[in-house]
């Protein structure tokens, strides 16, 4: 499935039970950072958008941040490898990545302009050497929990509307989780971009989530309720 191909839905109303979830809008994956992802800063202003059109209504917003210690397993100078060759082992893969995203490091901090004050909550992932945790919700290992799902239960949340980076790496396993663990799941399409590595992976990931019930809108058609 190509991003053009995606059919989006209308109109949308922020209801009580909806939450935003900004995921790793942070300096390494911006154009210049370690790990960038094309268009990446173009995104902030209108994430900041949603995110005060959701702390007006008293609606929670989560950020997430990656948090890598030095030589985590999923980086490719653990191997002695080129960055995005092809890696599978338990809790890493599909590829190796450059460095990105090292606790305590620039990289790792959130964009200068994005508006981290409006997070009620930040979840940090990956910080355990050999397991890489692209979902807000499930490490890789598809065993251990971030502690998100339970969080957003206590605060009756039904609904999650997911941006940030990238689409089809942690955007996409945090919507498939999302669907896995009862939440309905929307993304604006707009408040979100792809890395696509290896070739092909954003449209398996589009389909992936079409297939799983995640549905896509623009963020212009997000209304405040009321």
């Amino acid at each position: 499935m190509r991003l053009e191909d995606v059919e989006l839905v209308q109109r949308v109303e922020v209801g009580d039970a909806d939450a935003l979830i900004v995921i790793d809008l942070q300096n390494d994956f911006m154009p210049s950072g370690a790990l960038p992802v094309e268009g990446g800063d173009a995104i902030v202003p209108s994430i900041n958008a949603l995110a005060e059109k959701f702390h007006r209504l008293g609606n929670p917003i989560i950020a997430t941040q990656d948090w890598h210690p030095p030589g985590h397993l999923s980086f490719a100078s653990s191997h002695g490898r080129k960055p995005f060759e092809r890696y599978e082992a338990e809790g890493i893969g599909p590829v190796l990545w450059p460095d990105h995203c090292v606790q305590g490091s620039p990289g790792a901090d959130f964009h200068p302009g994005f508006d981290a004050k409006l997070a009620k909550a930040v979840i940090r992932k990956g910080f355990r050497p050999a397991v890489d945790s692209y979902s807000a919700f499930v490490e890789n290992d598809r065993r251990t929990r971030t502690g998100l799902s339970g969080y957003l239960r206590e605060l009756g949340v039904e609904r999650i509307f997911l941006c940030g980076l990238a689409l089809d790496y942690c955007v996409h396993f945090s919507a498939l989780h999302g669907r896995e663990l009862g939440f309905e799941v929307l993304i604006p399409i707009d408040l979100t971009k792809a890395i696509d590595s290896p070739p092909g992976n954003l449209s398996r990931a589009l389909d992936l989530m079409v297939g799983r019930g995640v549905k896509f809108t623009r963020s212009e058609r997000i209304s405040a309720r009321g």
